[in-house]
């Protein structure tokens, strides 16, 4: 018999008779004692980390062969976090674990026995992960799992809504937004997509200009995004430019845009947006380059104003230099009233879920840039001769306007086709990938699976296609 460990095994190992792996992690009860009363009163329980010892026997070819097993078994054993431990007597569970003290051995010519250590912070074994797709708004759930379990809910919007609530039948819930109170209240669209590209066709765009360098070179559609076909040449930046008019003039606006940047030394590029108001002048741009030809470096920048006068709310690499390398996410740039502010995350495009992400505001105080949004603009760019940049593209534009509303007014939080996620996990809410615990409600709680039955029901009605995935989880 044997195991493995963090997806892994190895052949050389065999586990021996003799392995302790305790029917339950061990629960200490701290109980008050009242003199003149009899037994205790139990006040608190703490469950602990659970241990595993598995006595193990590795063989090798010769003693010199078992020096070097050892240094493998090290590089494979010892990690910085929880791994996955699954047995082979017992598939079907999982144990988070992580390897505690040292492993001695006995060593006799090229076989080695000794005893590894295991704790379990998370002292709870696990089955598989589970689906269970929510055929109407009210479903019975059965929970197999002896411990409590965390689901998370994927909810995919069919209607406009202005809350999303999910609750079990001992009236805990999770709910985002605020409902609609008909006799005093209306729901408006506080944001209002105004324009969508999805990067499939450049008709309605012209060649553009008053980019910080030379305009040079084409671009085209592959059919999902834009992308340089060519730079042309210059002694600076220079590349691609491309334009197009929105269909409203705005003052308050969002900007979102999806983008792909692939980057590794030697090559040196950018890609940038550009909003424009109705005389071309630049407002505002968010962009990502990478200047360093040795190494990759991306920066994100994202500037208020045009390349004279402006005020940069970020212009570097996030926590490290490769932070933003090799990035496939969201640029979001936007104004409401003089309140500017702008966002850049990467996207797990296996989950959807945002990362690496940074959110910068600034006011403009003194009402410098109050330029309306007319035009938006988008540039692939070479500087010198330095070898170009060609993975990079723009998958999908979107532009919102922002409608002001009054205290009466209830907006819409989602609309069809967007994903509203409640991880009770990890304790967060998403929405298409980007956390929004500002949306939560006051008196909801992240809440769990309990043992055999759970009747969950969803709001508003015929609202959501929902689906719940969990591990069940056992003491």
């Amino acid at each position: 018999m044997s195991f493995s460990f963090n997806g892994e095994t190895r052949g050389y190992l065999k586990v021996l008779r003799g392995r302790k792996r305790p029917a339950w992690a061990s629960v200490t009860r701290d109980l008050l004692i009242v003199p003149g009363k009899p037994g205790g009163y139990l006040q608190n329980t703490a469950v602990q980390p659970r241990p595993i010892d598995v006595p193990v026997m590795i063989e090798g070819e010769n003693i010199a062969n078992l020096q070097k097993i050892k240094e493998d078994l090290a590089a494979w054993l010892v990690t910085e976090e929880p791994k996955e431990l699954i047995f082979d007597d017992e598939p079907d569970r999982t144990y988070f674990a992580i390897v505690d003290e040292t492993l001695d051995l006995e060593e006799l010519v090229r076989v080695g026995q000794g005893t590894i250590r295991f704790i379990c912070p998370d002292p709870y074994k696990y089955g598989q992960e589970k689906n269970a797709s929510f055929p109407s708004d009210v479903v019975s759930l059965n929970y197999g799992g002896t411990a409590d379990g965390d689901p998370i809910f994927e909810l995919e919007v069919l209607q406009p809504v202005t809350f999303a609530l999910i609750q079990n039948q001992n009236d805990e819930y999770m709910m985002i937004g605020k409902p609609v109170n008909v006799d005093e209240q209306v729901p408006v669209e506080r944001e209002q997509r105004i324009f969508w590209s999805q990067g499939d066709t450049l008709t309605g765009w012209t060649t553009g200009s008053g980019i910080d360098g030379t305009v040079t070179g084409a671009m085209a559609s592959n059919g999902y995004m834009f992308y340089p076909t060519n730079f042309g040449a210059g002694s600076g930046w220079h590349g691609p430019v491309m334009k197009t008019s929105l269909p409203q003039v705005l003052e308050h606006f969002r900007v979102d845009t999806i983008v792909e940047f692939f980057n590794s030394a030697p090559s040196v590029g950018r890609l940038e947006i550009y909003l424009l108001a109705e005389d071309g002048d630049v407002i505002s741009k968010i962009a990502l380059r990478d200047t360093t030809p040795n190494r990759a470096a991306t920066y994100g920048e994202a500037r208020v104003g045009n390349a004279a006068v402006n005020y940069y709310m970020f212009n570097d690499t996030g926590a490290t230099p490769s932070t933003w390398t090799n990035f496939f996410g969201m640029l979001r740039i936007g104004r409401y009233n003089d309140e500017w502010f702008a966002y850049i995350a990467k996207i797990d495009q296996t989950t959807g879920e945002h990362t690496a992400r940074m959110y910068r505001s600034w006011r403009d105080t003194e009402g410098q840039f109050r330029k309306n949004l007319a035009q938006i603009q988008v540039h692939f760019g070479q500087l010198s001769s330095y070898t170009p940049i060609t993975a990079m593209g723009i998958h999908d534009i979107k532009v919102f306007k922002w409608n002001p509303i009054t205290q009466t007014d209830i907006p819409y939080i989602a609309y069809e086709g967007d994903k509203i996620t409640f991880d009770n996990r990890d304790k967060n809410i998403l929405i298409n990938g980007e956390t929004r615990l500002d949306l939560k409600d006051f008196g909801a709680r992240f809440f769990k699976l309990k043992p055999g039955e759970n009747i969950l029901t969803v709001y508003p009605e015929q609202s959501f296609k929902v689906t719940c995935r969990y591990r069940e989880r056992y003491k």
